[in-house]
């Protein structure tokens, strides 16, 4: 089969992805089966790429103050307002705001016009809010923002760490590698460290629950028990790293992350006495106010044993987005320069000299947050924000919210028409989107590989560097941005990397920069470095053990410190936030896809029972969280899996999908001193159920205008606008105001605590509507079959009215396996009819085949059956119990 190499734009796992469109434009993907990163295998988002790439949402044109305008006018607009800024209040007024999304050569030619040209380094980016931390551990430890480890390392270690990730979901096809390899060494151990019990936990050996936020304390006192070890090697900062560690022992530690002594013995002797041994973390460590010293405690548990330059060995960043990499060695974060240089004299000398400019930013910008508080205060008065919405992912997003909102002049490139950030955009251009774009991602283990187009640009949408280029043009600084395509800025990029580096700088692709466009157009993925020495690239670093910039390795004394929040009486929770399985970032992409809509359609407040009981709340309750900064409202999900005394609720839903659904409204922008990242990971809240009189499911071919008491939650449905709803008045009024509006015929039914509703016109069905004092259980696929093809009978319309099918066929109930559409009630059939194994199930119904992340839920299914009364496992019958209050109940029968 033919078809177009290209690689995932989702997480930093960067999975090789072949994509097809045929003659009906229709477009298909599959994983690359000769790409090194994931060797076929997708996940389910990434698997549904082809359901994004329609054109509904799409910004087709460029805008000037909401009215269409040609790029001509719009790019002179955009450069006449930002001149006029810069001419009056200085370059420090601009700022640029970039984003994981971009591909290496659009972070590129960013960041060369502002910290070159414009001459202030004010361009920050997402990256900031997951692995700035990780950034600053690394240059501590080693000189430079080096991963030292790659993806075989994985397979080949006798002992893996997981720490603050939930790689199951977050990095579901690098997690599969890593079950796999579990299956085929069953002596390897596996230890996952979080406050949680998730998917990850599946094939853990042991889970360490630690407290929020005490990771530190962890892995201090594991260098304090590395200190009777004849150590490897010395290193810089050691004696005061082992002095930071000496009095942390096994019972301080325990007492400190809360913690049995006997766990915190057994994880200590498994990493002493592992001959290999590799840590991956990722945003529960890095995003907290002592993130980066979190990432060091980690670094130096590595350094100390001497577990790491060797396969199977060190510390392992795990990226949040494709290309956050990318934009690391660009220089896109706002502490520093391009290719791996620093502020220093000799390297903005240096700069100057490649770029042909006097003009290089001699001092760091504003990092993220603190960008956005000066953009509130006024002293930032134009922003240029690319391919991210930090109108919701930012924590404090009110506050930003409110700067964008007294902002000067806010220019947005993106391919989403409509998104929080967009609303306060005075300038809009339109980017070129995933299979539209030609350039570079550099994916969490260093390996750069090509994303290319397959489908024509639409409309007037064109590259992020393309904009860069014209709008540097328009500045006065056209000569040193003339290029006229891609392969040219990555040539460019690759020889800065080499120039003037003698091996001090860590990052050289300097082999690459006299690529041809057709040998650009055909590179292979490589890892750097990727120099004359080593031209097929590096897979592992630090074997030598020296680090980069004339310096040896270097270990941080680290001193374990608590959350900045601290629950108290008003507050007496902790909230932790991420990612679920099925949905990316603020689901500008994903949100628009029915079947990832479908496992979690609604965003899930999961609690400990006994904190739900003490506050009177019930599974699927309608609940609020709030903290000092604001609220958002979502639907309890009792969990033994929570620690108790926290939360976690998801960072996706936004205000395009739900109307109280942000929770970085929630987080206070509190940071990490030394690297700027947010601490998103515990906030102090308090929880309580949010009283309504109904709550319901809405179906209709566009939504309507809805009532101001409402509170609502859209989801993508293939039907037209699919909306659970709640509100304090009752919604018969409404409703029959609208049918009048819109020249409906009403059928109606209504009874004690429910009222049902469904609108025709000319015999095609137009809305459907359900509530009761519960958000009630409908049949979505009969609903959404009456819309196609209305049904013919009385019964029939009885039946769509009562939200079922008209003959007794069992509904699919809750998707489990979104790959497949699988719902749990085939999985309970198939179990009662004999699968007793997630790999019978698979072959029977082809669920935890694909990306297998629903393997967990399915291994919970079967415990279900074996273990909870036979009542509760009738296929589609019987007291449904939520997926982790199975699995703690399995827990507790199996004496774990």
């Amino acid at each position: 089969m033919s078809g177009v190499h290209t690689t995932c734009p989702y997480c930093g796992v960067g999975c090789g992805v072949v994509a097809q469109r045929d003659e009906s434009g229709a477009v298909s993907v599959r994983g690359d089966a000769q790409h090194p990163a994931n060797f076929g295998r997708l996940c389910v988002k990434g698997a549904a790429l082809g359901e994004t790439t329609g054109l509904e949402g799409r910004l087709l044109y460029p805008e000037i103050d909401g009215e269409r305008a040609s790029w001509e006018t719009a790019l002179d607009t955009a450069a006449a307002r930002l001149s006029a800024i810069i001419e009056k209040h200085g370059p420090q007024a601009v700022a640029f705001y970039a984003s994981g999304q971009l591909l290496t050569e659009d972070y590129y030619a960013a960041n060369k016009l502002m910290k070159g040209f414009i001459g202030a380094a004010n361009i920050d980016t997402n990256s900031r809010l997951c692995m700035s931390s990780a950034v600053v551990g690394y240059k501590r430890a080693f000189g430079a923002d080096a991963v030292p480890c790659n993806y075989d390392d994985v397979e080949q270690t006798d002992l893996l760490i997981f720490v603050g990730s939930n790689a199951a979901w977050a990095h579901p096809v690098l997690y599969q590698r890593i079950a796999a390899a579990k299956e085929a060494r069953p002596a390897m151990k596996i230890v996952v460290i979080d406050p949680r019990r998730t998917a990850t936990c599946d094939i853990a050996d042991l889970h360490l629950a630690l407290a929020p936020g005490s990771d530190a304390g962890l892995f201090v006192g594991l260098l304090n028990a590395l200190a009777g070890r004849p150590a490897p090697e010395t290193f810089d900062g050691q004696a005061q790293a082992l002095a930071a560690a000496r009095d942390w022992s096994v019972a301080r530690v325990a007492q400190f992350c809360g913690l049995k002594d006997a766990d915190v013995a057994c994880f200590y002797d498994w990493f002493l006495s592992a001959p290999t041994a590799m840590t991956l973390y990722t945003m529960g460590i890095n995003q907290s106010s002592s993130g980066s010293d979190k990432c060091n405690a980690i670094i130096n548990v590595h350094l100390a044993s001497g577990k790491i330059g060797r396969p199977g060995c060190g510390p392992f960043s795990l990226t949040g987005q494709p290309n956050a990499m990318g934009g690391r060695e660009v220089g896109g974060l706002a502490n520093q320069l391009a290719c791996h240089m620093a502020f220093e004299p000799a390297d903005i000398a240096r700069l100057g000299r490649f770029w042909g400019s006097e003009r290089i930013a001699q001092t760091p910008g504003l990092m993220a947050v603190e960008l956005f508080d000066a953009i509130g205060r006024g002293e930032v008065k134009a922003v240029w924000i690319m391919g991210t919405n930090p109108a919701v992912s930012l924590p404090d997003s009110d506050a930003v919210r409110q700067a964008l909102a007294r902002c000067e002049l806010v220019i947005v490139s993106d391919i989403t028409a409509q998104t929080d950030t967009a609303a306060f955009a005075h300038i809009r251009f339109p980017a070129q989107g995933w299979g539209e774009k030609n350039g570079t991602v550099t994916n969490s283990e260093r390996r750069i590989s090509r994303q290319r187009p397959f489908l024509p640009a639409p409309g007037e949408t064109r590259p992020d560097w393309w904009m860069v280029a014209q709008m540097a043009r328009r500045l006065g600084h056209g000569e040193a941005f003339a290029w006229q395509h891609a392969h040219e800025i990555f040539c460019e990029h690759a020889a800065l990397s080499g120039f003037e580096n003698d091996g001090a700088r860590a990052f050289d692709i300097s082999a690459l920069s006299g690529l041809t466009c057709d040998e650009y157009d055909a590179l292979a993925p490589v890892q750097w470095p990727v120099t004359a020495q080593q031209p097929q690239g590096t897979p592992r670093l630090l074997a030598t053990g020296a680090g980069w910039r004339g310096g040896r390795l270097n270990m941080v004394a680290v001193t374990p410190a608590p959350p900045q929040a601290r629950p108290g009486a008003s507050y007496p929770l902790w909230l932790n936030t991420g990612r679920i399985r099925d949905q990316w970032h603020t689901m500008t992409r994903t949100g628009g896809v029915a079947r990832l809509m479908q496992h979690q359609p609604l965003p899930r407040v999961s609690v400990h029972p006994d904190d739900a009981a003490r506050a009177g709340i019930s599974e699927g309750d309608l609940v609020e969280v709030a903290s000092v900064q604001g609220f958002m409202v979502g639907w309890a999900a009792l969990s033994d899996a929570q620690t108790p005394g926290a939360l976690f609720a998801p960072m996706h839903w936004n205000a395009r999908f739900a109307s109280h659904g942000r929770v970085n409204t929630l987080v206070a922008p509190v940071c990490c001193p030394h690297s700027g990242q947010p601490e998103s990971k515990q906030t102090a809240v308090r929880l309580q159920k949010r009283h309504t009189a109904w709550q319901g499911e809405l179906f209709c071919r566009a939504l309507p205008t809805l009532a101001p008491d409402m509170l609502w939650w859209r989801r993508a449905w293939e039907g037209g606008a699919h909306v659970t709803l709640a509100g304090r008045l009752p919604p018969q009024r409404w409703l029959r105001e609208l049918a009048e509006h819109e020249g409906w015929q009403m059928q109606y039914a209504e009874g004690a605590g429910h009222f049902h509703a469904l609108a025709w016109r000319d015999g095609a069905l137009m809305l459907a509507f359900y509530s009761a004092v519960r958000c009630p259980v409908v049949e979505t696929e009969a609903i959404a079959a009456a819309f196609s093809e209305p049904p013919g009978t009385p019964a029939a319309r009885h039946a769509l009215l009562a939200g079922r099918r008209a003959h007794n066929a069992p509904a699919k109930g809750r998707i489990i396996c979104s790959c497949f559409g699988v719902g749990e009630t085939a999985i309970r059939a198939a179990i009662a009819g004999g699968c007793d194994s997630a790999k019978r199930l698979g072959e029977t119904l082809r669920c935890g085949t694909n990306c297998g992340s629903c393997v967990p839920e399915l291994k919970a299914l079967l415990a279900q059956r074996a273990l909870l009364p036979e009542a509760a496992n009738q296929a589609g019958g019987g007291e449904r119990v939520p997926f982790e209050l199975r699995e703690e109940f399995v827990a507790r029968q199996a004496g774990r």
